[in-house]
């Protein structure tokens, strides 16, 4: 009771500002606050300005557009327009979403939020951390998510928004890529009695095999359809990391490895002797995980590879226009503009616009649809 007395002459003592921002950092680092909780704190005299910022983030959970990753979109954060940014788009188990937004003032915050699709609706899956541009996120289960990207009510930069996706584990064969992979999950084996539970990346017998995470090797040896054979462990209750039909093997049971530590070497043991050496790759987590995502590579957009074609962030429809829940021709319609109607244009993705109308609905338009209004 004295404790909680004290608390309170602290926080309500007029000269002890010191005093009182120290104990919102103590008190932070217990209930460790969002970004946007944080950032809420700098609204106390001017809570209206406040709920209009916040009100805009609550409609964008209802957005629906849709992209495919990477994306990538460049336009400029406006002061006081309460603009959000809501994409939506389908991860994989083993995919790691790399959310990120470039700026010409480093100073000024934007707030990302990740949600996953459930039965019940948008569920708050991911946020970023105060000041921090950049997010990631790592998928565990494969569905639809959605990111709500909000910069700062004062922001006034030029931005540029990256969405790229990542495996969550290195490629297991030393010097190949996703090119190397001939044979993939669930294709038919043995005229159709089994499936494949993994993938064959083919190399030059004696290539190394390579660890594509930290863990621990859970069992070496030479048995069944594999061959010679490792499994390495991610962690302690973590998934089993099959690899097989190995020419040797350079591990034992029980050692500790690294992400690039060598576990053995291509070959075609086991009931892979009739076929070019390969390695057998596989994930097992109660039961056989498609392990192509945990190790597919995906080029990153950059900023330079995205134009603009506009200076001003309000523009004019030239004609009949089909408003796009994506950047695609061939996505479903959101409505349509006419002659003269204006919109206000949020980012652009090469020949696609991410506007809003004057209705407040979020769409992609094409470019050569609408010209600058002119002063």
């Amino acid at each position: 009771m004295a404790t909680a007395i004290a608390l309170v002459l602290i926080i309500s003592c007029s000269g002890c500002s010191g005093i009182s921002t120290g104990f919102t950092k103590v008190a932070d680092a217990i209930t460790n606050p969002t970004a946007r909780e944080v950032y809420a704190r700098e609204f106390k005299d001017n809570k209206e300005q406040f709920m209009a910022w916040e009100s805009a983030y609550s409609n964008a959970i209802a957005d629906s557009l849709q992209v495919t990753l990477p994306y990538g979109e460049r336009g400029d954060f406006v002061p006081y327009s309460n603009r959000t940014y809501a994409y939506t788009f389908q991860l994989e188990e083993g995919e790691v979403l790399v959310a990120n937004v470039v700026k010409d003032s480093v100073s000024q915050r934007v707030f990302m939020n990740v949600f996953e699709q459930r039965a019940s609706g948008w569920e708050h899956a991911e946020s970023n951390t105060t000041g921090d541009s950049t997010l990631e996120f790592k998928v565990a289960e494969t569905g639809m998510y959605k990111i709500i990207i909000q910069p700062e009510v004062l922001a006034n930069t030029d931005f540029f928004i990256s969405l790229n996706k990542r495996p969550l584990y290195a490629f297991p064969v030393a010097g190949k890529g996703n090119a190397a992979i001939g044979s993939f999950w669930g294709m038919e084996r043995d005229g159709g009695k089994r499936n494949h539970e993994g993938i064959d990346i083919f190399a030059k017998k004696g290539t190394p095999v390579v660890a594509v995470t930290n863990g621990t090797i859970s069992f070496t040896g030479e048995r069944g359809l594999g061959g010679r054979q490792v499994w390495l462990r991610d962690g302690l209750f973590g998934k089993s990391l099959y690899y097989a039909h190995l020419d040797s093997i350079a591990v034992q049971g029980g050692m500790n490895v690294k992400t690039g530590d060598t576990l053995g070497f291509v070959g075609n043991t086991g009931n892979a002797k009739t076929t070019p050496p390969h390695l057998h790759f596989g994930i097992y987590q109660s039961g056989a995980i498609n392990p192509l995502p945990f190790v597919y590579q995906t080029n990153p957009v950059t900023e330079a590879k995205f134009s603009r074609s506009f200076k001003t962030t309000q523009l004019k429809v030239k004609g009949t226009a089909n408003l796009r829940q994506a950047p695609d021709t061939k996505s479903n319609t959101l409505g349509a503009l006419t002659a003269n109607d204006t919109v206000a244009l949020l980012g652009q993705n090469n020949d696609w616009l991410h506007i809003q109308t004057p209705a407040g609905k979020k769409a992609f338009i094409h470019k050569s649809l609408v010209r600058e209004i002119k002063g």
